[in-house]
């Protein structure tokens, strides 16, 4: 069973295809299509997808000086958005179905400067929701 942190079971809905290199993108590829079959076990931290992050050292977010910090607020600010607690398993498609009803609030606060907004432009369920988070 695939673990994820909060920002991952919003972001992942809308990868496309794009990473740091191609193990990381091997790895998204192989935890989004496990969590389509299986439940996925929410964690604090890092987790599946981390695993093959090159900026991760000794479990801690090296992106910058700043990031540990900031991903961890994002996770918990994702967690309350689709109302669920570390140390659960939850289904992916209940999910997918809350992603819709908080899109807005993680649009308008994490999207809009995200490094990562260029390539989620490219998914059409993105671009999607993003139209009517536009309009907000």
């Amino acid at each position: 069973m695939p673990s994820l942190r909060g920002h991952h079971l919003i972001c992942l809905h809308f990868f496309d295809g794009e990473g740091y290199d191609a193990s990381f993108v091997r790895n998204l590829r192989d935890v989004i299509e496990t969590v389509n079959q299986e439940r996925v076990s929410v964690c604090r931290g890092a987790d599946d997808v981390c695993g093959s992050c090159p900026h991760l050292k000794d479990a801690l977010c090296r992106y910058s000086e700043t990031a540990d910090n900031e991903i961890r607020d994002m996770d918990e600010a994702a967690l309350r958005l689709l109302n669920v607690a570390p140390d659960t398993v939850v289904e992916w498609d209940m999910i997918r179905d809350r992603l819709q009803g908080v899109f807005n609030m993680w649009y308008a606060k994490y999207c809009k400067g995200c490094g990562w907004k260029r390539a989620c432009e490219q998914n059409e369920a993105y671009r999607q929701l993003s139209i009517f988070a536009k309009q907000s």
